[in-house]
C-alpha cells in the first residue's frame, strides 16, 4: 500500500475506536485491559501520548526513565490517565484521527499496528465483538517478523499459530488456532481469554 492508503487505514481505525469509546460508561473506562496494569483510560492515554508530547518533552521523559521506553510510556500513561478525564482522552483521540505521527523507525505501518493492537487490548478485554477490517489487519500481520516477536518476549518454540478466519499462519509445530486478530495479540505477548484459542497448547497463551 502507498503511504496515503495506510494513512487512510489509520484514520479509519482511530475513528472506529473513538466511536466505540464514545459509548463506554465510567465503569468501563476503569476496567482492566490486556495491557497488564493498565485500565482502558491508561491505554487511551498511551495511544494519544504522541499527540500531546513534544520532542523536547519526549527526550526529557526518556532521560527521567533512564533510557527505557517501556518505563517512560508506563509512567506517562499513568500520569496522563490520572490528570485527564475520559472526556479529555476521547477528545484527544477524536482531534487526531488523521494525525501523521509515526513511531521511530516504524513508518505509517507502525502507527497502524500501534492503533490496531491497543484497540484490541481494549475490545477483547471488555468482551466487545469488534472485528478489525481485514485490509488493516493484514497490513499489521504482514509486518510481524522474528525481531518483533522477540521484542515482546513471546516463546513460540514448537508452535504454529494458524488463523481460522483468514489464510494466515506463523511459526511451525503444534497448531494453535483462533481468529487472526487474536493470534496477533499472542504475538504481542498478551494473555487471552481461554475461549479465544484452540489446540492442545492453547493454554500457553491464555489465562487458564
Amino acid at each position: 500500500m502507498t503511504d496515503t492508503e495506510v494513512r487512510r487505514a489509520i484514520t479509519g481505525e482511530r475513528t472506529d475506536l473513538a466511536e466505540l469509546l464514545t459509548g463506554l460508561d465510567a465503569e468501563r473506562w476503569d476496567a482492566p485491559t490486556l495491557c497488564e496494569g493498565w485500565r482502558v483510560r491508561e491505554v487511551v492515554a498511551h495511544m494519544t501520548m504522541p499527540f500531546r508530547l513534544s520532542r523536547p518533552r519526549f527526550a526529557l521523559e526518556m532521560v527521567r526513565a533512564v533510557g527505557s521506553f517501556h518505563r517512560m510510556s508506563d509512567r506517562t500513561a499513568r500520569h496522563d490517565a490520572a490528570e485527564l478525564t475520559a472526556e479529555d482522552l476521547l477528545k484527544s483521540l477524536w482531534d487526531n484521527v488523521a494525525h501523521p505521527w509515526k513511531p521511530p523507525g516504524g513508518g505509517f505501518e507502525g502507527a497502524l499496528s500501534h492503533d490496531v493492537i491497543h484497540g484490541l487490548d481494549i475490545t477483547v478485554a471488555l468482551g466487545l465483538d469488534r472485528k478489525v477490517p481485514e485490509d488493516r489487519l493484514r497490513l499489521v500481520l504482514d509486518a510481524i517478523n522474528p525481531k518483533s516477536v522477540k521484542f515482546f518476549g513471546v516463546d513460540l518454540e514448537g508452535i504454529e499459530l494458524r488463523a481460522d478466519d483468514l489464510d494466515w499462519s506463523y511459526g511451525s509445530g503444534e497448531v494453535v488456532t483462533g481468529d487472526a486478530q487474536d493470534l496477533l495479540l499472542v504475538l504481542c505477548g498478551r494473555t487471552l481469554p481461554a475461549e479465544k484459542l484452540h489446540g492442545d497448547n492453547a493454554k500457553r497463551f491464555t489465562g487458564s
